[in-house]
């Protein structure tokens, strides 16, 4: 194969890609219609002006640059440890998104701060009725805890508009 191609060369492997075009094009005319075939033809012509521009050169070292880069990259062993790589960790990733959904292999919030949640988290018993809000929350049991300088301290009062709305 050669590495440069001439301006003829182009042009003939343009019209020759072209006729090649331009016969499936017709098949797809029939069968698909007009609309198919006209559009067929349209792509069907582009090769031919690449030749007579005289792009054909420029497209003929991009099409062997790829080549050679595919080729390179099917044979190489370092890229498929890398497809490999990137394999497992979409898989990893996937399964982690199914633990965290079924809460499966995680720690319950606050559990790992308070020290609590060693045998909840290893036994994995949930209790069979609805979970309480935590404290401060709406729908929560509990009133929330105030502190001293705390700017949550009116939390109370938006509960309270909340409710008169029927959000809970």
């Amino acid at each position: 194969m050669p590495d440069d191609l001439t301006a003829t060369a182009g042009l003939s492997l343009g019209a020759a890609l072209t006729i090649v075009g331009l016969l499936i094009t017709f098949f797809v005319w029939r069968r698909k219609g007009a609309a198919s075939g006209l559009r067929g033809v349209a792509w069907s012509l582009l090769p031919l002006a690449a030749g007579l521009l005289g792009l054909m050169n420029a497209i003929w070292q991009f099409v062997l640059s790829l080549v050679g880069i595919v080729a390179g990259l099917v044979f190489n062993p370092l890229v498929w440890a890398g497809a490999a790589m990137v394999g497992v960790s979409v898989v990893l990733y996937v399964v982690s998104g199914f633990m965290r959904v079924r809460g499966v292999g995680t720690a319950p919030r606050g559990a790992a701060e308070n020290g609590e949640g060693g045998a909840k988290a290893a036994g994995g018993a949930k209790s069979a009725g609805p979970a309480a809000a935590p404290a401060g929350q709406v729908g929560s049991k509990e009133p929330p805890k105030q502190s001293g300088g705390d700017d949550l301290s009116d939390l109370g009062d938006i509960e309270d508009l909340l409710r008169k709305r029927g959000i809970e």
